[in-house]
């Protein structure tokens, strides 16, 4: 197994191997991102068939985000979940009661502060003032803050618009605000 899969795996391996005091569940609620390790493992269905073979089957709940994944996990709709590194801090600064199993390492060129081509904002400075589109508890809101504070702004130096990616993408293209 490539070593890029295995974090996955753990996951879904440590959740399901409780004690041997408790009964195997018969369905997984896993949730997913079209983007994230879970599309991956959904799609290729090694997992379910893995976990076919003990007699568990795997329903898969797809989530626009981390933010409201985790959401899910916190009011029991899922059991499972894999989401970036913000979304569990922001959830667990909520009092959300989740259990954290794993972290893999970050990959900051998977992240970007993206403006309409034509758009008159070259540097992060340029954003001030600005509406900003982004989801709010995600790696997404992380980025925005730091890039923020790298160029010696703050948060309340624009106007936050949370939204979930797919609902942000026409507003950007558009010109109606920039997207986190």
């Amino acid at each position: 197994m490539s070593n890029r899969f295995r974090p996955a795996w753990l996951l879904v391996l440590a959740a399901l191997s409780t004690s041997a005091l408790a009964k195997a569940p018969e369905t997984v609620n896993i949730g997913y991102q079209k983007a994230n390790i879970f599309a991956l493992l959904k799609y290729r269905g090694t997992l379910d068939e893995s976990l076919k073979k003990q007699g568990i089957a795997v329903r898969w709940v797809e989530f626009p985000a981390g933010p409201q994944m985790l959401e899910g996990l916190n009011v029991g709709s899922i059991d499972l979940a894999a989401t970036g590194d913000a979304p569990p801090a922001f959830a667990r600064a909520a009092q959300a009661d989740l259990v954290y199993l794993a972290h893999s390492p970050a990959n900051p060129k998977t992240e970007a502060i993206v403006v309409p081509e034509q758009s008159a904002i070259h540097s992060v400075a340029d954003l001030k003032g600005k509406r900003v589109g982004l989801n709010k508890g995600s790696d997404v809101n992380y980025l925005l803050v730091a890039a923020l504070e790298k160029a010696g702004l703050s948060y309340k130096d624009i106007t936050p618009v949370y939204l979930p990616p797919a609902d942000a993408a026409p507003l950007s293209s558009a010109g109606r605000l920039m997207r986190g």
